[in-house]
């Protein structure tokens, strides 16, 4: 598989469980994964179990529908970038929100080494709020 298509099976499988299994076939046992500073779950996690914990988990738990909508890549050598929207309503506020995202993947050999997320964190804020 091209990187491309790697990182496009973690976003575009027919449920969330599918793109879940196909982010841990892929991933590098050390990834390092940041959310954007400001966003509720912001900060670098190391290993897909700390990953899971502190970002997966609460996603499921904490919102109701909560997605990324890609509308694009751009791959070239070892980096893909998607772009697109999040959507999604906070459970305790029930507000929704919608907010433009870019993630910044990094591989090596076919494993995922990092992700980046850079993000509209004003919008999830005030859904939180």
């Amino acid at each position: 598989m091209t990187n491309l298509e790697i990182v496009k099976s973690t976003y575009e499988g027919k449920t969330s469980e599918e793109n879940g299994r196909n982010l841990a076939k892929y991933v590098s046992e050390n990834i390092r994964w940041t959310e954007a500073r400001g966003f509720p779950y912001g900060g670098t996690y190391t290993g897909l179990e700390s990953i899971t914990r502190n970002v997966f988990t609460r996603l499921g738990s904490e919102w109701i529908d909560y997605k990324f909508t890609p509308e694009d890549y751009i791959a070239g050598d070892d980096k893909v970038v998607a772009y697109g929207t999040y959507t999604g309503t906070y459970k305790k506020t029930n507000k929704p929100f919608e907010a433009r995202v870019a993630h910044l993947w990094k591989l090596k050999d076919g494993k995922i080494i990092s992700f980046e997320q850079f993000v509209d964190s004003k919008m999830v804020d005030e859904a939180i709020r």
